[in-house]
């Protein structure tokens, strides 16, 4: 099974991710975390993005995806490739051809996850902290969603501190485990 934390930069998704990997493990899974790609890019990101670095990150998330689930019962990705196509998206318009690949491979999420947006990303020396930019990130992905009707949940901006059990509860309750946790 594959999880997705899904939404614009600065939410906390990385921090849900290990919380949740170290969750499941605690309760005897196999599972493993595959980590946000884009801090790796060896071409610029951000606002100063090209689609050369788009599709490296987008395609080194499939990479790492599969890497992942080929040893691992359960992987918990942060992000998902929606999210590189927002951030694609934003720099240099829709692509055909990239669109359908991401909506192929967009099937392959179980559960996806959508972090929202409760503040602007703090400075880390990777992340972009333009207001503008942060918004019309997690705007894209909203947009995406909607329009390509995918199922996903979405987290209570209230409640952050219950953000992991909704998605233990999502993993757990995943047909495809049918009584396998807990």
């Amino acid at each position: 099974m594959k999880l997705a934390f899904i939404g614009t930069h600065g939410t906390g998704k990385t921090t849900l991710c290990y919380d949740l990997t170290a969750a499941l493990k605690r309760q005897g899974s196999n599972a493993d975390m595959v980590k946000e790609v884009a801090r790796l890019s060896p071409l610029p990101i951000n606002r100063k993005t090209s689609l050369d670095a788009q599709i490296w990150i987008l395609m080194t998330q499939v990479a790492e995806e599969i890497r992942s689930a080929s040893v691992h019962d359960i992987v918990v990705c942060d992000r998902s490739v929606l999210d590189n196509y927002a951030y694609l998206m934003f720099a240099c318009g829709r692509q055909k051809a990239i669109e359908r690949f991401v909506d192929h491979w967009m099937k392959s999420y179980d559960v996806l996850v959508k972090v929202p947006m409760l503040g602007g990303a703090t400075e880390d020396g990777v992340r972009d902290t333009d207001e503008f930019f942060v918004r019309s990130i997690d705007q894209l992905v909203d947009t995406l969603l909607t329009e390509k009707r995918i199922t996903h949940c979405r987290l209570d901006p209230v409640s952050r501190s219950g953000w992991v059990q909704t998605a233990l509860a999502a993993v757990v309750q995943h047909p495809s485990l049918a009584g396998r946790l807990l």
